[in-house]
Order: structure tokens, then sequence, then C-alpha cells
């Protein structure tokens, strides 16, 4: 009984034609695998983005409190330079800047004022009083967290 093996047979031609055709299978695997890393870096990097103006606060063991959507942030920084939000405010400006924040319901939001440590204590007082006299009554002061343990 003789077999075949030469290169005529039309068996062996399919099968050159198959090995070489592309494949038209996508591995996800590797796609899976850099949106995972990705998530994992904006969801690292996300609370990091709340506050533009880089200030070194004083640490506290004081509880966190929960923010609202209406806050007002006003930071400042080393060299004694006002914030609100993230946009550097002129000497002076604070009041007017106040005047024209939107109260819902009639009354003040929550503000919140991020200092640095190295300030003098009486340029803190005075930019609360100037909060307070625009009728903010309600003032919350950043801190870090540091744990109860020494």
């Amino acid at each position: 009984m003789a077999m075949n093996l030469g290169q005529g047979s039309g068996c062996s031609g399919r099968r050159r034609r198959s090995r070489a055709a592309p494949m038209a299978e996508i591995n996800i695997t590797p796609l899976v695998d850099v949106m995972l890393v990705l998530l994992i870096i904006f969801m690292v990097t996300a609370p990091m983005l709340k506050a533009g103006v880089p200030i070194d606060l004083p640490d506290s063991k004081a509880e966190a409190l929960q923010e609202k959507k209406d806050d007002i942030t006003i930071s400042m920084d080393a060299a004694g330079r006002l914030f609100l939000d993230d946009q550097e405010l002129a000497p002076g400006e604070l009041s007017d800047r106040l005047a024209g924040v939107a109260r819902p319901g009639g009354e003040a939001p929550l503000v919140t004022l991020r200092a640095d440590k190295g300030l003098d204590y009486g340029r803190v007082m005075a930019v609360m009083g100037e909060l307070n006299a625009a009728g903010f009554k309600q003032i919350s002061l950043v801190t870090n967290g540091t744990s109860a343990n020494p």
C-alpha cells in the first residue's frame, strides 16, 4: 500500500492556507489589564486633585467632616496669599468676592479654611473675621488627620 505524501495532494494545500490565514480573534486580556491599572491610578490620584493649592496643613486628631457640594474653600499658603477655591485673590478682594457667592435658601454655605501651619495666627484670625463680617458663620478649619497613638 502506497501513500501519496507529495505536494500535489489537495489536502495538504488546504492546510498551508489555513496556517497562513490571519487570526480573527482579538485577545482582550492585555486590554483589561491596562484598563485595571488605569482605574487604580485614577482612584489613587482623584482625591489628591481636590485641593489645587499646595499647603502644609497642621496635624490634628479631629474627625473628618462630611463635605457638601456647595462648600466654599479658602486657602492661605505659606506666603499669606489667599485663594478662593483655586483662584488667587488680590489683597482686599476677599470681601468683594464673598458678596457675590450664591446663597441657596438664604443661608450662607459652609466655608472650609485651609491655612498653612507656618502662618501667623493673627493673619488666619483676620481672614476668619472677614468671613464672619461677610455673613459666613460656619467656618471649618482643615487639618491633616493623624492617628490617635503618637
